[in-house]
């Protein structure tokens, strides 16, 4: 009798629930379907100890997932795909290219890919997740810097800042003029509580709008590019043994400065905005590129006999973003 209770026990003892199944596991190479965030350890735990004996206890309230777990996303505006790195989703920009491998681009828009024609869309999923460690940095650090130049955005009324040669500058309206120079005049620095700065006088009236300003602002700060460059190609030239023979101002928002092997020379007069030892790292790398019109160990070589610690400050230049103007 004993043995008969237990087996009609063991025949109504409700089945396992379906939510204490491991999902499967996606496939190697496979869609953007295959992938699942992971579930917590503590949700699977607690799942598998649910006591069995409890058959009417009404089912708790399913947790939404975004709640439990929000994963990072990466999102090129010319997605055409995405996959699951690690915890983030990244939606990457897929080009199909004659090419013999896969090529990576981390971009302040995001990922994108070009791939030979004949590789599965799979194989390409499975390079990105090989290589995620090093894409979600890139990706980061995109996000990252493209949120400080958000956040140095200038604002252009009277009393904006922006960086010129590494230090705040401060805009003030003049329209009086009292000042001598053409456009505006740089006043010294004035001491304002622990530390000082110094003002850039534009000659407009208080009712000029945003883009009268900046763009007085930027005649007056093209100018004085041309100037300040001009005496550090002058410095630099003879000491590489090289002639420069012109320069012209660029707006590029990519480069920062190209020179040709006829010593035609152009640089970004967004520089302004960075200390001076940059500014020289910069003029001294186009003026090098006048012997060695490569970047081969003998261009850096030659770099280094002006500018010992180009690589430092060739870091600070990438990763200090220059303010955003509009």
């Amino acid at each position: 009798m004993q043995r008969l209770v237990q087996l009609a026990l063991d025949l109504f003892d409700p089945p396992p629930s379906p939510a204490a199944a491991p999902a499967p596991a996606a496939a190697p190479g496979g869609s953007v379907a295959d992938f699942k965030p992971k579930v917590p350890l503590a949700l699977d735990g607690q799942a598998l100890v649910a006591p069995k004996t409890v058959v009417n206890r009404p089912a708790a309230p399913a947790v939404p997932l975004p709640s439990l777990l929000s994963p990072a996303e990466f999102r090129h505006p010319q997605a055409s795909r995405e996959v699951l790195l690690g915890d983030a989703v990244v939606a990457y920009a897929l080009q199909r290219a004659r090419r013999r491998t896969i090529g990576f681009t981390v971009g302040a828009d995001g990922l994108a890919v070009r791939a030979p024609s004949w590789v599965t869309l799979g194989a390409v999923d499975a390079a990105l997740r090989e290589k995620s460690d090093w894409i979600l940095r890139k990706l980061s650090e995109a996000r990252d810097r493209q949120q400080r130049m958000e956040g140095g955005r200038i604002v252009w009324t009277n009393g904006a800042v922006l960086p010129y040669l590494g230090e705040p500058l401060t805009v003030v309206l003049d329209p009086s003029h009292g000042f001598a120079g053409k456009g505006g005049a740089l006043v010294a620095a004035v001491e304002q509580g622990s530390g000082a700065a110094r003002s850039l006088h534009i000659g407009l009236p208080h009712s000029a709008n945003p883009a009268q300003i900046r763009d007085a602002v930027q005649a007056w700060l093209m100018r004085d590019a041309r100037r300040h460059f001009t005496t550090r190609l002058d410095h630099f030239a003879p000491l590489l043994g090289v002639r420069w023979a012109s320069l012209r101002l660029s707006s590029a928002n990519t480069r920062w400065g190209s020179a040709k092997a006829d010593g035609s020379i152009r640089l970004n007069w967004r520089l302004l905005h960075y200390r001076p030892a940059i500014i020289d790292y910069v003029v001294a790398h186009e003026l090098a590129h006048l012997r060695v019109m490569d970047h081969s160990p003998r261009f850096w070589d030659t770099v280094a006999t002006v500018v010992p610690d180009y690589a430092q400050l060739r870091s600070r230049l990438r990763d200090e973003p220059a303010p955003l103007w509009d």
